[in-house]
């Protein structure tokens, strides 16, 4: 199995701009949220009573770039193929480096990501249209309610992958084994049950079709992130942008979790 460190130097490099769905299978990927040291603490508890959007892979040192436990020669900074800054809980840009943004009270966490367990359900052989290079699952806003801390709170976003009839309770058993990348789905079936509306995917990306004999199956998601900090609103915050993870180093099914 190759780790993660040549995906992480291609992205510093400007080699690596796109999602990175299908690549490094076997290896965790990861969704990143940099906050002011000042709203830290209620960031983590908000985390802490969140755990299927937000099941927390590592949390950094304020102003340290650095995730040892997740690789050898992180930086934050420049190891993501692109991030997404926030003014106030507004999204301002996705750039490919976000050193110039960079302060020294940014607390780093990382929170795991379903694209790590995409990989096993192709191999139990689980059809997965969505999965393949150039291509990655749509997420969509939905109406079930995140458990708010302090400023931080919202509605949860999810991803959605058409999965054949079939195939939904195996899918969902896999994805059961990986409460690190979301775990279960949180639903199957009717979109609209929980306020999803299937023509207004997130930032216009991924497959969205369902086709005949297939079900619309429905996972958490880190980008519930961006709900959150729009609500919070601190004067500056930074995540991935959405399909664009930290490859780590951590197997797929890690069982990591530091608060």
């Amino acid at each position: 199995m190759t780790l993660g460190l040549p995906h992480r130097l291609a992205a510093r490099e400007g080699r690596l701009a796109g999602p990175t769905g299908s690549l490094a299978p076997g290896l965790a990927q990861a969704n990143l949220a940099l906050i002011p040291a000042a709203m830290a603490e209620d960031f983590a508890e908000f985390l802490r009573a969140n755990p299927a959007p937000f099941p927390l892979l590592a949390r950094g040192r304020p102003g340290d770039p650095a995730l040892p436990e997740l690789g050898e020669g992180i930086d934050l900074r420049t190891d993501l193929p692109r991030y997404r800054v926030f003014r106030r809980g507004i999204p301002q840009g996705d750039p490919a480096d976000i050193r110039a943004f960079w302060r020294t009270d940014l607390v780093p966490f990382a929170i795991g990501c379903s694209l790590s367990f995409e990989a096993d359900l192709v191999a139990a052989g689980v059809a997965l249209r969505c999965h393949g290079p150039g291509r990655q699952c749509s997420a969509f806003d939905s109406a079930l309610p995140l458990v708010p801390v302090g400023p931080f709170g919202g509605q949860m976003v999810v991803t959605m992958r058409a999965v054949a009839e079939g195939q939904v309770d195996l899918a969902a058993a896999i994805t059961r084994a990986h409460p690190q990348s979301h775990g279960a789905p949180v639903h199957a079936g009717n979109p609209g049950a929980i306020g999803v509306d299937l023509s207004r995917p997130i930032d216009g990306i991924g497959l969205t079709d369902v086709q005949s004999g297939e079900v619309p199956v429905f996972w958490a998601c880190g980008v519930s992130l961006e709900r959150a900090i729009a609500r919070a609103a601190p004067d500056l915050a930074i995540t991935h942008a959405p399909g664009h993870m930290l490859i780590t180093d951590l197997p797929a099914n890690c069982q990591t979790n530091r608060a």
